[in-house]
């Protein structure tokens, strides 16, 4: 375990801590540790910051669901930040947005970022279940039902792969995707678990 004695706490009795996803190593948040939120987090295994403007502590996502699982803690040079290793479960910023710090114009814009936005909005469809959403009626179907539905579109997808219109090659493996990810979420789990897995067949190599 960390050593609480090895940090430099300001004159609150709070350290600032740098929040990174473990697996794609972005920077998630950055929030405020005392010792006791620190013990808290390493005994329960979800981050656990302290509350400047409550003054109390609070586990991150204890209302809305989107905790971070511990990884590592580590501290820098000087002893008085930390570094947290999460594996976020939902979006970790209050906006949806994977990260608080979506607002950087010069971070590399991939299109790949657009997963983890679908991937917040699946989400929160779960969690609210707004009438109207046809992510909703796959969600009241049930596991069978979208199941089923991942393997009609796998069977679209194989189809329209041995024909020569592109776009509609494209477009039925864009329903195959989204509906695996539909999928993922009934299930508890999102891309990224499935990232993690490819990297450790990876690794093995």
């Amino acid at each position: 375990m960390l050593n609480l004695n090895d940090l430099t706490y300001d004159q609150n009795g709070l350290i600032p801590a740098i929040v990174q996803d473990a697996s794609s190593l972005r920077v998630l948040m950055l929030g405020y540790m005392s010792q006791e939120s620190i013990n808290k987090t390493e005994t329960s295994g979800l981050v656990t910051f302290f509350s400047r403007s409550r003054q109390q502590l609070w586990t991150k996502g204890e209302t809305s669901g989107n905790t971070l699982s511990l990884v590592s803690i580590h501290y820098d040079c000087d002893k008085d930040a930390l570094l947290i290793m999460a594996t976020p479960k939902g979006p970790t910023c209050h906006t949806g947005n994977t990260s608080c710090f979506y607002r950087d114009e010069n971070a590399p814009a991939t299109n790949l970022h657009f997963l983890d936005k679908l991937q917040a909005l699946l989400e929160s469809r779960k969690a609210k279940m707004p009438e109207g959403s046809y992510t909703t009626s796959l969600f009241n179907k049930g596991l069978d039902k979208i199941a089923q539905k991942v393997g009609e579109e796998a069977v679209e997808t194989v189809i329209a792969a041995k024909n020569d219109d592109s776009h509609e090659f494209i477009y039925e493996a864009s329903d195959l995707l989204f509906h695996l990810m539909v999928l993922l979420t009934e299930r508890g789990y999102t891309l990224t678990d499935l990232t993690n897995e490819l990297k450790k067949r990876h690794a093995k190599k």
